[in-house]
């Protein structure tokens, strides 16, 4: 009688062990840091904030300092010109580059420049992440070339390796946050 019992107990605490080691891996593979500015601006711009995680998950790790070899800044890696652009259509005023490491003025300048792809791109986000990642003068002309799109409106190839890998890590990584936000995981990661 005892045996069973015994058997019970040890599995609940293999399963509770198990989720527990699970849930450690998925906070640190797939963190959520700055939620409140996320789900703020992604709000603000129409975005997925599962799609905002992604990318910045991508891009930077969460990393507020984080710097490219190229000179891609901050938490969405964004480069000095798509910056200058960003910020003169936007309207900002008394801008300085030391404020790209505030995760407040990337993750806005970023988001903007997401909506900017989503309106360009029709909402598509494998169209918005191959185009933030490699350009939009290149995803249209991409999308221009019977090689890359048979229809004009999707890609059914990439060129460029680096940005097909982006693109496929950054729709993983959006499944992913869907998951965690929906649950309100990082609710509790975060505390």
């Amino acid at each position: 009688m005892f045996k069973p019992v015994k058997f019970l107990l040890t599995a609940v605490l293999w399963i509770v062990i198990l989720l527990f080691i699970a849930y450690c891996a998925l906070c640190i593979l797939f963190p959520v840091k700055y939620a409140d500015q996320i789900l703020k601006y992604s709000e603000k711009y129409d975005l997925e904030p599962g799609l905002v995680c992604a990318i910045i998950n991508t891009e930077s790790g969460f990393d507020p300092t984080a710097e490219s070899h190229k000179g891609a800044r901050g938490l969405m890696q964004l480069m000095p010109a798509t910056i200058d652009w960003a910020v003169e259509n936007m309207g900002i005023e008394n801008f300085s580059y030391a404020d790209i490491e505030d995760p407040d003025v990337n993750i806005d300048i970023g988001c903007w420049v997401l909506n900017f792809l989503a309106k360009q791109f029709n909402n598509n986000e494998e169209l918005m992440a191959a185009a933030y990642n490699a350009g939009s003068g290149n995803v249209t002309k991409w999308l221009g070339d019977t090689k890359y799109s048979a229809d004009g409106e999707y890609l059914d190839y990439i060129p460029y390796k680096e940005t097909e890998n982006y693109v496929k890590k950054v729709m993983l990584y959006e499944k992913v946050y869907k998951i965690i936000l929906r649950t309100d995981l990082y609710e509790i990661a975060s505390n």
